[in-house]
């Protein structure tokens, strides 16, 4: 019993040194393995610090900016392209289209801009790829890629009378939109014209299509009028945006107003307020009266044909070869040279389908005719007055007749 005893005293006392002696290897490679992985960690995040500073080192400070973002669509095609760096200078700039064309550009002096030199294509993806470099040469690059404007979201407006003209003090700034506006205040907003004769102009809208714009009375002679299309960007209708920026100027010649009376058949033509010439014409019969009103001289042709088909009158006539002929409305109204008429009904009869005509031969050769005469001096924009013709007056909208509004309703139809 007692050597029991203590053969189970000593077996416990023996499991308890080896409990003690595994406790304490355990405890011992646990202490190595912790001591092992923190010296791994402290290796790989001096690594890691190592790497990050090196390519810190590498990285080019330069800062690269390309407009319009990447991916953007419905871009400008005037002024939405450019390059601009920050902390560097730009070495290199290409910029080309989806089909590899190059597209021309120039890089400012200090090398920090770069912009194409001409006007965009509407509808076309262009390519940018930018590098620049820091002071210490590092590059860094940037590529971007953007769509400008397609023609079915953008509008465009055909203007009147053209940059660098002389043209009469009855011509007004006229333009037609390619697309129906609804956001007549914005288009008109981005729309300016203005006259070294300080005249206030205003304008009017005649259809959700054409604008005119003009002073209460006629331009001043020998003034400078000056338009300004600012319509880059600017939303004319839903998801429609105008793309024109252009400034054009235009003179405005002498002071020639020329007065048709029908009831006496004669044609007064005043220059400066004086009167230069008396000519005699034949205008609309009765079956057919001449427009009364104040109209414009919209075009100019020596000879052109006149076919009764295109304004309502069926075959009652077809000329081929009508001399000096200058359009007066657009439903078919002119002044022009006659040469198939009796020189008798010149100063004494009405004898037209609504024209206005004077005495001419055919082949427009003779240039001592009054047709002739009156065509070698006058302008696109020369006003005509009609007057005491049965016919009511012209409706200022048919042509660029719109001094037949007065002032007041005139700024009426403004957006502005």
């Amino acid at each position: 019993m007692e050597k029991r005893v203590m053969t189970d005293s000593k077996r416990r006392k023996g499991l308890v040194a080896a409990s003690a002696l595994l406790g304490g290897v355990l405890i011992l490679t646990a202490c190595n393995d912790g001591k092992a992985d923190g010296a791994a960690d402290g290796s790989k995040k001096s690594q890691t610090s190592e790497v990050d500073k090196a390519a810190a080192e590498e990285t080019s400070e330069a800062q690269i900016s390309i407009a319009p973002k990447d991916g953007t669509d419905n871009a400008s095609i005037n002024n939405a392209a450019k390059v601009t760096v920050a902390k560097g200078t730009l070495s290199e700039v290409t910029m080309t289209t989806s089909t590899g064309a190059a597209v021309k550009g120039t890089l400012a002096a200090d090398g920090k801009s770069w912009k194409p030199d001409a006007q965009l294509e509407r509808s076309t993806t262009y390519k940018i790829s930018a590098t620049a470099k820091d002071s210490k040469g590092r590059e860094a690059h940037e590529n971007s890629s953007f769509t400008t404007v397609s023609p079915a979201n953008s509008f465009i407006g055909n203007f009147t009378p053209e940059d660098g003209s002389t043209v009469g003090v009855g011509m007004p700034v006229s333009i037609n939109f390619n697309k129906p506006i609804t956001d007549r205040k914005a288009v008109q907003a981005g729309i300016t014209v203005t006259s070294s004769s300080g005249q206030e102009v205003a304008g009017h809208w005649f259809n959700n299509q054409r604008l005119d714009l003009r002073p209460e009375n006629y331009w001043q002679g020998g003034s400078t009028v000056t338009l300004k299309l600012d319509l880059d960007g600017v939303e004319g209708a839903d998801g429609v945006y105008g793309v024109q920026q252009k400034t054009v100027t235009f003179k405005i010649g002498r002071n020639q107003v020329s007065t048709v009376d029908a009831k006496t058949h004669t044609m007064t033509v005043t220059r400066d307020g004086k009167t230069i010439k008396t000519i005699p014409i034949s205008a609309g019969s009765s079956a057919n009266p001449t427009y009364n009103g104040q109209m414009v001289i919209s075009e100019k042709y020596k000879e052109t044909r006149m076919n009764g088909d295109t304004v309502g009158f069926g075959g009652e006539y077809d000329i081929k070869d009508v001399p000096h002929a200058m359009r007066l409305s657009n439903s078919g109204t002119f002044i022009h040279g006659n040469y198939w008429g009796a020189r008798s009904i010149f100063g004494s009869a009405n004898t037209s389908h609504g024209c206005v005509g004077l005495p001419d031969v055919k082949g427009a050769g003779d240039g001592g005719q009054p047709g002739a005469w009156f065509y070698d001096n006058s302008l696109i924009g020369d006003v005509v007055v009609v007057k005491n013709s049965p016919d009511r007056t012209i409706t200022p909208d048919n042509g660029l007749n719109g001094w037949n509004m007065n002032w007041a309703d005139w700024k009426a139809g403004s957006a502005a």
